[in-house]
């Protein structure tokens, strides 16, 4: 039976949060809210656990799980070494609603899917799933919702397409932004974005100047 946890009240929701991260620490899936949409998490180091997540969506290994960090300093036990382009993105738009597609460094043992070497990452501007950050390290972490499905903006909305797939749902009210993060592959010589989302073109050149993006 799945747990829906309230963290909208500040009594009940250190409890919730705990229970969340015990529930990732076992190899379970949760629910989150985001700054953005709702997400389905777990462990970014236990690949049966990410493998739960994508059964859980109906997603297949060709498209790969994001991975939400709890701090600026975090990515950088992920790469190996972080660009200048990437520093000033992070410093620009973190915590917040972009994701950044670096190269990860070979070392780390985690399986996300098919990714060739690169892992989408992102600092969320939420005060709940940087608490459970803060506890459960990364988490992979991709929306809460069925493939070719609409997103969830509320627990509600994840449970009634999720079901008894996830553990734990983290009730934190409707997601701020309700549309998606902005994505941007920073793999390549110049910036590319992948997807249009909360943050504005707009806003990326002014940071990064020369970038490709659908017009």
């Amino acid at each position: 039976m799945s747990d829906l946890l309230d963290c909208t009240d500040p009594v009940t929701r250190p409890m919730a949060i705990t229970a969340a991260a015990r529930a990732v620490s076992a190899g379970s899936v949760v629910v989150l809210p985001t700054d953005t949409l709702y997400g389905i998490g777990a462990d970014a180091f236990n690949p049966a656990a990410v493998t739960s997540l994508l059964a859980a969506k109906g997603r297949g290994r060709d498209m790969p799980v994001p991975v939400l960090v709890g701090s600026w300093h975090t990515i950088d036990g992920l790469v190996s070494a972080v660009s200048g382009q990437t520093r000033d993105l992070v410093e620009a738009f973190w915590p917040g609603a972009l994701t950044l597609v670096i190269e990860h460094a070979p070392s780390l043992a985690w399986d996300l899917g098919d990714a060739r070497g690169t892992v989408a990452v992102r600092m969320p501007l939420h005060p709940v799933a940087l608490e459970l950050l803060a506890q459960t390290g990364p988490l992979a972490v991709s929306s809460a919702n069925i493939t070719s499905m609409p997103p969830a903006v509320t627990a509600q909305q994840a449970y009634e397409q999720l079901g008894e797939s996830v553990s734990v749902y983290l009730d934190g009210g409707e997601a701020p932004a309700g549309r998606p993060s902005t994505i941007v592959d920073l793999t390549g010589p110049t910036p590319v974005v992948l997807r249009q989302g909360a943050v504005a073109v707009e806003q990326l050149r002014e940071v990064l100047g020369e970038l490709e993006a659908p017009s």
